[in-house]
């Protein structure tokens, strides 16, 4: 997308470990393959040893073992954070702070208000900020929102969307143990669901009102690799009901771990049509999707071929494909001004609506969002 007129957007990464994580899978290969659009000039680690490292690994010139230096380097036009949950806010306060850019890792922060936190010093300072809700740039997502205005299913009468965690299950690495704590914010509901609720409700529009049953049916959890037992805090059930701002009825039920059957399916029912959404994952952010669809006197779902004009970014990178079409819709945005991305204050739409949604199943009263 780039419009061969100007210089290269300069990417500063906190949090790009040499060893493993979610900047080495998904943000460096992205933001490679836009190489007309990207440059990533620097990055950053907690350790001298691994931000060195790094550098190497990944032919980055400036490689910095503390995020200060990162953030106010002349070389850094925009800084992505792509470290775990509980650093967002002090990571992306300091680049704000500083001036830049920011693409911030989801969820946005460790619950609504440091979201809201965020979203306003985004707002002073004047600058881009946008959150990695990726499900919403995948090419499927793009064509059924499309495809729901233009008419295809009529008036949306329902939405039902069932899927599974994929984590949150009885074993997981050791390196998303963390993810078991509630505390840490890094739960099913913030990441799972956050993710999927937010492709959602980008084709379809925002949750009126919705009550919610969550729950913790596998108490314990296992290190892969290892036989011990340790305490899981977070919710493996998460099950919503509720309306849309059309009316339309909403129904949202994730679990924890895998399933033999169904691990994604997301449908779209209206007077005239149907759609359905389906993955191998329930990471709506990161596994494929592929759409069926039927409308008028069909009697049956057929496969709906996504039109190239929906993929920005044209090289096949596995888990990376949603994160490379976020950044190409970034740099539309951070040259021309455009809402392609889902900015702060949209993160924090969706944090409200999770908020709502725990509020509903801890206090089993009906919640309305505004």
């Amino acid at each position: 997308m780039s419009t061969g007129r100007t210089r290269k957007i300069r990417v500063g990464i906190i949090g790009a470990n040499p060893d493993r994580g979610w900047a080495a899978q998904a943000h460096i290969p992205a933001l490679r393959s836009l190489w007309e659009d990207f440059e990533i000039t620097a990055l950053s680690t907690s350790r001298r040893e691994s931000a060195d490292a790094a550098g190497e690994l990944f032919r980055v010139p400036l490689a910095f073992d503390n995020h200060k230096e990162l953030v106010n380097s002349p070389a850094v036009d925009v800084v992505a954070v792509t470290v775990k949950v509980p650093y967002h806010l002090e990571l992306a306060t300091a680049a704000l702070e500083a001036g830049k850019a920011v693409y911030c890792e989801w969820p946005l922060g460790n619950g609504l208000r440091e979201a809201e936190t965020l979203a306003a010093l985004a707002k002073k300072q004047g600058v881009l900020a946008v959150a990695g809700l990726q499900a919403r740039s995948a090419p499927p997502v793009a064509y059924v929102r499309d495809l729901i205005e233009q008419g295809y299913v009529g008036e949306v009468l329902s939405t039902t969307l069932v899927g599974s965690g994929m984590s949150w299950g009885p074993t997981i690495e050791p390196f998303n143990a963390y993810m078991n704590d509630k505390k840490n914010g890094a739960t099913m509901l913030s990441i799972a669901v956050g993710h999927a609720a937010d492709a959602l409700c980008h084709c379809l529009g925002e949750a009126r009102d919705l009550s919610a049953t969550m729950t913790v049916r596998q108490p314990t959890f296992t290190i892969a690799g290892t036989v011990a037992n340790r305490p899981k805090t977070t919710d493996d059930q998460v099950s919503v009901t509720g309306l849309l701002e059309n009316g339309a009825a909403l129904s949202i039920h994730y679990r924890g771990g895998t399933s033999r059957g169904t691990n994604m399916l997301w449908e779209v029912n209206g007077t005239e049509g149907d759609l359905q959404l389906t993955a191998a994952g329930g990471q709506a952010q990161i596994f494929e999707l592929k759409v069926l669809g039927g409308t008028g006197t069909q009697p049956a779902l057929e496969p709906l071929p996504v039109p190239e004009q929906y993929r920005w970014s044209q090289q096949e990178l596995g888990p990376a494909n949603n994160v490379a079409e976020a950044y190409a819709r970034f740099a539309r945005d951070y040259r021309e001004g455009t809402h392609f991305c889902p900015t702060f204050d949209d993160a924090v739409t969706r944090h409200r609506m999770l908020d709502a949604i725990e509020t509903a199943a801890t206090t089993g009263q009906r919640q309305t969002l505004r």
